[in-house]
Formats: structure tokens, C-alpha cells, sequence
């Protein structure tokens, strides 16, 4: 029993240290969206809330910093939509992939293209090949049948089968993706 308090103690400490160095990160992070200080320490609370319920159910292998902007980025969405203060300016792609290249943003586009790099590699074999054909050659499935020497079926099946588990595994980056890819940062 002394063991599994010890346990605890350290998790609570590990919580404190991840909340005491990313806490004020998240806030700059929310208030790209928000644009009210209060209401995105807010929401950054409530996701570090979010991370301290979820924290015996999280994969350990996780990148947890970008598991956070994540929860950040969809609070921030939600509130905007919650609250009826989407704002114009918000839609200034321009100005806000300037803002984005900042170094804490930055590195949290890296953490999310190493995490679909990973659900990639995760693809069977031929999956992935038609995947990569597909996504990163813009070959049509046509084409990849052709150079495979398969049936466009397969490709369809095998397409089919790759998006599904990319879905399911980027389930919890989805906000990230959707600006990597308005930004094509590869």
C-alpha cells in the first residue's frame, strides 16, 4: 500500500512539474484563439484537469505536450463556437501561420508529424506502400494499381483501410493536422 501512495506522490509531482513548465506555453497557445487572457488560462486549466482524470488511461508512449495542445486547441474551438466570438481575424491564414512558426507552435507541429509518421509505420506493409503512392507521390489509384500491378479494387480497399486507421489513431491530434495541413508543414 505504501508503494502505490509513493506512486501516487510521484505522479502528482511529475503533474506538477508538466503543469509548472507548459502552464503559461498552453495560455499563449489558447489566447491565439481567444484572445481573452482569463478565458484561455480558463480553458488551459480545464484541460490540464482533463490530463490529471485521464492520466491512468493515456498510452505512456504518448507525447503528452502534444496530447495537451490538442485538448487546448479543441477547448479553444469549442469556446469560440460556445460563445459566438469567432472572430474574422481568426480566419487571417496569413497572419496566423506567421504567428505559428514560433518556436513553442513549432515544436509541437514536429511532436505531430512524428506522430503520423508513427500510425504510418503502423500500416501493414502494401497499406502503407499505396498509402505513401497516394498521399506523398499524388498518384491516382489508377496510376498505383498500374505500377503495383494490382487491381484499382485493391487500392480502394487498401486506401480504405489506411485512412481508417489514420483516423483512429490521430483521433486526438485532429486540430494540429487540420492546420499542418492548411500550412503544408512537412
Amino acid at each position: 500500500m505504501e508503494n502505490q501512495d509513493a506512486l501516487q506522490i510521484m505522479d502528482q509531482r511529475a503533474f506538477e512539474l508538466l503543469f509548472k513548465t507548459h502552464f503559461k506555453e498552453m495560455v499563449f497557445f489558447a489566447q491565439r484563439y481567444i484572445k481573452d487572457y482569463d478565458s484561455a488560462r480558463e480553458i488551459v486549466q480545464a484541460a490540464f484537469v482533463t490530463l490529471w482524470e485521464k492520466k491512468d488511461s493515456l498510452d505512456p508512449s504518448q507525447n503528452i505536450k502534444a496530447y495537451l495542445a490538442s485538448v487546448v486547441h479543441n477547448r479553444s474551438m469549442n469556446h469560440l463556437r460556445d460563445n459566438k466570438k469567432f472572430n474574422t481575424s481568426i480566419l487571417n491564414f496569413e497572419g496566423l501561420s506567421q504567428n505559428f512558426a514560433q518556436s513553442s507552435e513549432l515544436l509541437i507541429a514536429k511532436e505531430t508529424e512524428q506522430l503520423i509518421q508513427e500510425a504510418i509505420n503502423e500500416l501493414p506493409e502494401k497499406c502503407r506502400e499505396i498509402f505513401l503512392l497516394n498521399r506523398f507521390e499524388s498518384m491516382k489509384y489508377q496510376e498505383i494499381a498500374d505500377h503495383l500491378g494490382i487491381s484499382v479494387k485493391t487500392v480502394e480497399t487498401q486506401m480504405s483501410k489506411a485512412l481508417q486507421h489514420m483516423r483512429v489513431r490521430l483521433a486526438d491530434v485532429v486540430g494540429i493536422l487540420a492546420l499542418l495541413v492548411l500550412f503544408n508543414l512537412n
